[in-house]
């Protein structure tokens, strides 16, 4: 049965060869990628096409129309979040944009 020293040292023997075989691997794919993006004179809007929003995973944040006003000041709230403090504990219906 192995020692704790003797693992550790196994696994970081194993993390180089692993580390030192990427690097290899990576090399090894570049060189191919590099080969066929000459053969087929690819462009990089080819190779990476923008996304079809023009971004990349950014939602779009939409506006939503206010469903209450204060007949008062004029002010408005959506419905969404924190109620303000001119509708709290009133009936909302009397404040209802219709």
């Amino acid at each position: 049965m192995s020692t704790y020293k003797d693992l550790l040292k196994q696994r970081e023997a194993l993390e180089q060869q692993i580390a030192e075989a990427r690097v290899r691997e990576v090399a090894q794919a570049l060189s191919q990628v590099h080969e066929l993006i000459a053969e087929f004179e690819l462009s990089p809007q080819e190779v990476f096409p923008p996304s079809k929003s023009g971004r990349s995973s950014v939602k779009a944040v939409s506006k939503v129309a206010p469903k209450y006003r204060n007949s008062a000041t004029g002010e408005t709230w959506t419905g969404r979040g924190k109620a303000p403090k001119w509708i709290e504990g009133q009936d909302r219906a009397q404040f209802v944009i219709a």
